[in-house]
Formats: structure tokens, C-alpha cells, sequence
């Protein structure tokens, strides 16, 4: 019998659900045009279903007529972003991930205090991009163990960051590296590292630990998180792909495969897997369980700017 072994935790997190509700509720209270700095997340389906209620994605705040509303996407923006935006008249509101500012309080938190701030991320990643923007000459991003090798803090003492999309696997060798060259370092905090992250890379190893050979990752190519769903499933030896959950699957993907492992980034909505689930059942993957390795009853506040109903 073929099945599907379905991940639990999944799909949207509370940081996702919130800058999406943001959008939403600006566009119910204002009417478009509501103006979003970058993708609210990373997630095609999501934009363009909000972009078809009157969201306008920008990528530089200078785009937005002034007097109009900007909201910053989930990702967080450097400082500057949000000064030059407010000095052009723009009405701000912050959609950023509560998660991400505490990294970002971290980073001036600890520059201010004469550390060397060592991030560990994708430095080609958004949200990287803005948290080094809070002490670019305090900060240096760290995407591996052969850069903290190469790190010259001056003689001065090292504080880690990280990254939330990144789980507590994907930055313990750069870490470990950086505490092997340099001893006593302020690491980063377990709660640095977004829950639904590691609750979803968790979910994937699980699947494959009961039997699925093949896990589906259902999300936006964009997405740090869903790829990094397909990295964690290929290093546990298992076949992996990412889909965007929209188009037919391609029956080759299937061939061999007698138990499917399914899941979803972050920012991929819940529709997307069960119109998965249901293409999957219709070629005879009937056979569905939820595996579920952690509860999420997480909520994140809306801001002052947008009112609650």
C-alpha cells in the first residue's frame, strides 16, 4: 500500500500568520494601495493573492509615493530603511517577526557593549542583510565554519547571533568552530532559533525515521526554510524535492517510492498541502498519517497601527 506521511508542525508559523493578518487588515481599514517592502514573506502564492486584494510589493522604500502606508516585511529591515522611510512621510507599520527584532536588539545589545558580533546566516539573505544593518561596523556574518577560521576580532571578545531561520543543526559547526578558535564567546540563546524552524526540521527527520523515502517540501524557491527542509531530508539520506504545490505533480518524482514523506516551509499556506494531499491520493498515495513531533500555540500581537476586530 502506498502513503503519506504527513509532518506536523507545518506550513504558516506565528510570525507568518502575523505579517500576513498586517497586510490584510490594512487593506480592509485603508483600501489599496497598502505598499510592502519586499515579499511580506517568501512565498509566491501568498503574494500574488495579496497583490489581487491591493498589496503593491516594492523592493526600496524610495518606490512609495509619500503619505502612503509601508509595511516592513516580515524579515526585518537595517535601521536606515525605516528613518529614510518616516523621513519621506511614509506611514510606517512593522510587520517584522518578533522573533527577528530580539535578534536585532541582541546585535546592538552586544556591539554597544564592545563585542565583536559574529552572525551566523546567509549573508545574501534579507534578514540577515537588516540585522547587520543595526552595527555594520561591529557585525561580520558568518556562513561557515571555514569563515570562522578567518575571523579577526581585533582582541575583542565574540558574541553569536544567528540567523532564525537557521535551526540549532544548521549553525552548531560554525559555532563549535568559532568557540574551538576563540574559547569563551556569548553564544546565541536557544529561543534565537525560530521554533517552527527547528519544530519543522525536526518533522522531516522523523518522517524519514518511519520509512519515507521520498519527502516533498512544498514552498517558494525563495524560501530559506523550505530549502533548507530539502537539505535536512537529503542529509538523512533520503530522496528530496521541492514543489510549489500549485502544478501537477510529476509522476517520474513518485516512481520507487511506496511511502512519501510531505511538508511545508514556513511561509506556505495550509491550502497548498492539502491540494497535495489530494493529487497524491488521486495516483494512490491514500494512505495518510499525521506525524506530529511538537504542538505550536505560539501568537505573536498585531500592532498599534492596525486594528484589531
Amino acid at each position: 500500500m502506498s502513503r503519506v506521511l504527513l509532518a506536523a508542525p507545518r506550513s504558516f508559523c506565528a510570525g507568518v500568520d502575523r505579517a500576513i493578518e498586517i497586510v490584510e487588515r490594512l487593506l480592509e481599514q485603508y483600501g489599496p494601495p497598502v505598499y510592502v517592502r519586499h515579499q511580506i514573506v517568501h512565498n509566491e502564492h501568498v503574494v500574488r493573492r495579496l497583490e489581487a486584494l491591493g498589496a503593491v510589493f516594492v523592493e526600496h522604500e524610495d518606490e512609495i509615493p509619500p503619505g502612503e502606508i509601508c509595511v516592513l516585511s516580515a524579515h526585518g529591515v537595517a535601521p536606515g530603511v525605516k528613518e529614510n522611510a518616516e523621513r519621506r512621510g511614509l506611514r510606517v507599520v512593522d510587520a517584522v517577526c518578533p522573533l527577528v527584532s530580539k535578534v536585532h536588539a541582541e546585535a546592538r545589545r552586544y556591539a554597544d557593549s564592545g563585542h565583536v558580533v559574529a552572525l551566523v546566516g546567509h549573508a545574501d539573505h534579507v534578514e540577515v542583510i537588516g540585522t547587520r544593518g543595526e552595527r555594520p561596523d561591529s557585525t561580520v556574518v558568518i556562513e561557515s565554519a571555514e569563515d570562522a577560521e578567518r575571523l579577526d576580532p581585533g582582541g575583542k571578545p565574540i558574541a553569536v547571533i544567528t540567523q532564525t531561520t537557521l535551526s540549532l543543526d544548521d549553525v552548531a559547526s560554525t559555532v563549535d568552530a568559532l568557540a574551538d578558535r576563540f574559547g569563551d564567546l556569548k553564544r546565541p540563546a536557544a529561543d534565537d532559533i525560530c521554533y517552527a524552524t527547528q519544530n519543522r526540521q525536526d518533522a522531516v527527520k522523523e518522517m524519514v525515521a518511519q520509512g519515507a523515502t521520498l519527502i516533498l517540501v512544498i514552498g517558494s524557491e525563495t524560501s530559506s526554510n523550505a530549502q533548507r527542509l530539502v537539505e535536512v531530508a537529503r542529509l538523512q539520506r533520503a530522496a528530496a524535492t521541492l514543489i510549489d504545490g500549485e502544478r501537477d505533480l510529476d509522476r517520474g518524482l513518485l516512481d520507487g517510492h511506496t511511502t512519501i514523506g510531505l511538508t511545508a516551509g514556513a511561509s506556505t499556506p495550509e491550502e497548498l498541502v492539502q491540494a497535495v494531499v489530494a493529487r497524491l491520493a488521486a495516483v494512490g498515495y491514500d494512505d495518510l498519517a499525521e506525524i506530529e513531533v511538537a504542538r505550536e500555540d505560539v501568537h505573536f500581537r498585531l500592532p498599534r497601527e492596525v486594528v484589531a476586530s
